[in-house]
């Protein structure tokens, strides 16, 4: 059979496995089911990542929360509630003013004052969407100075556009400078091909109509431009329901000026513009450490070791979970939730829960509830008064294992094996997924299904290095909503 490929959104299965992790720089600490996808709609791609999936370049893959050396929860911040706080005010005001400058702030005092109430209600109110366009060169005043008959100039002429997400060896020069002088990261290791690969192959681009807003989706780079000059890059990916941070870049020149609190506010204001509705923020496309998470500028300066809830920006935030680290706190956001790893469910983040994952390497709400366990650190079992089955599933909750053991670690072991929390389990996936019926992109555009396939009756679903064995491991992760909206591949 054939069908419109364009329109299709295409996954290559690439089975369990282990990497680098960035936070605790384990080389192989991080577990995770992946797979490649050079063809993925933005709308398949917003299930995905509210079933805990995460997108670097054309890979996705789902972290292994349990089995990990640092697991990842995924936060969000419903912006159309973001309540700014005073070193955010002080940050986006601050900048403005470096914009427009003190000789352009005097004359459009003078030429265009503001009356008392205009007065009154900015200094008792901060409007987002008013702070981050007033200093935007399109929708600056520009009144006439009746001595010079010019209008006024600002300082700098400041320029923010959503463009696409395509290469330009000025974007690239940009990420260059970044990674070398705020990362010092190794010039050998940097790339044009990998700044491609990473931050200029995301999603397909299209447009929908919501209540009268034209609201954009995919994959998009908003450019930020000082004087003409490109200064910033923020990596998004738009979705029906919500902005996805991807990654960062900014210029060195302009580090003291905290482009990560002042690209947070951006995004918050373009999710409400849009009518996205949530902001999360994104995990980078590199293994970096976790300084490197957007967080030197938006989170670790205000509240590593001090106050907790002062940097409260939206986000999906990544929070590293080590002894020697205290869990990182954004309960200021009202309301931010996180997601369950294990029912996707999402919860408010609130102390209750902090406590919980300062207490516990790995926290699942559904688990903790069921199990009726103390948001503190467990020390005598015996006193949790558990019967024999509760005992059974709070050893298993807690248990991380070396999925790999004894095994070699390029050898394939299947994500239900180690029991990777979040997934079907393969009862489940026989019972509630026809797999002989998943769509299956061949030569040519042609398309087939998997029980078309010669061989696919006689291979055996439990032998871990079977094709019907990878696709049910893969199935089990998408759960069947997802795999009725993916068509597999086995070429890129």
């Amino acid at each position: 059979m054939q069908a419109p490929a364009a329109s299709l959104s295409l996954i290559v299965p690439n089975g369990y496995g282990t990497s680098f992790c960035g936070y605790c720089k384990s080389a192989s600490g991080r577990t995770s089911l992946g797979a490649g996808s050079t063809s993925l709609q933005p709308t398949v791609y917003q299930d995905l990542i509210d079933r805990g999936w995460r997108r670097s370049g054309t890979y996705i893959y789902k972290p292994d929360c349990r089995n990990s050396c640092c697991p990842n929860y995924t936060i969000r911040l419903d912006a159309t509630n973001y309540e700014s706080r005073k070193d955010q005010r002080k940050t986006i005001n601050a900048w403005n003013k470096f914009v427009i400058g003190p000789d352009y702030r005097a004359q459009a005092a003078r030429l265009c004052p503001r009356t008392r109430e205009e007065k009154k209600w900015r200094k008792n109110r901060f409007d987002l969407l008013t702070a981050v366009h007033e200093v935007e060169s399109p929708r600056l005043q520009r009144p006439t100075d009746p001595k010079t008959q010019e209008p006024i100039r600002p300082a700098h002429e400041f320029e923010v556009r959503l463009e696409s997400d395509n290469y330009t060896e000025e974007k690239y020069q940009l990420f260059e400078n970044y990674q070398r002088n705020v990362h010092k990261e190794n010039p050998r290791e940097l790339s044009r091909s990998g700044f491609r690969r990473f931050l200029c192959s995301g999603l397909g681009q299209t447009d929908r109509d919501v209540d009268g807003i034209k609201q954009k989706l995919g994959s998009y780079h908003q450019c930020y431009r000082l004087d003409g000059r490109l200064v910033a890059i923020g990596v998004l990916d738009l979705l029906p329901g919500c902005v996805s941070s991807v990654y960062l870049i900014y210029h060195q020149d302009v580090k003291e000026w905290y482009f990560g609190k002042l690209s947070a506010m951006r995004e918050i204001a373009l999710a409400i513009e849009g009518g996205y509705k949530y902001y999360y923020m994104g995990e980078p496309q590199s293994a970096l450490s976790l300084s490197d998470l957007r967080l030197t500028d938006r989170l670790l300066h205000s509240f590593v070791y001090q106050d907790a809830l002062q940097e409260s920006i939206s986000t999906v935030l990544y929070l590293r979970l080590v002894d020697r680290l205290q869990v990182l706190s954004i309960v200021g956001l009202s309301p931010t939730n996180q997601t369950d790893p294990e029912t996707y469910a999402w919860d408010r983040l609130d102390a209750d829960i902090l406590n919980r994952l300062s207490a516990r390497k790995y926290v699942s709400m559904s688990v903790e509830r069921q199990l009726r366990l103390p948001p503190t650190k467990v020390t005598s079992i015996e006193e949790l008064g558990l019967n024999n089955d509760e005992l059974t599933r709070y050893h298993r909750y807690q248990q991380q294992q070396n999925p790999f053991g004894t095994r070699h670690r390029g050898e394939h072991i299947s994500a239900f094996t180690v029991g990777m929390p979040g997934i079907m389990s393969l009862a489940q996936v026989q019972s509630e997924i026809p797999l002989g019926r998943w769509m299956v992109k061949i030569r040519n555009n042609m398309f087939v299904h998997l029980d078309d396939l010669q061989g696919w009756a006689e291979w055996d679903i439990r032998d871990e290095t079977s094709l019907k064995a990878y696709v049910a491991e893969l199935a089990a992760a998408l759960g069947p909503g997802l795999v009725n909206q993916l068509v597999l591949a086995f070429t890129p």
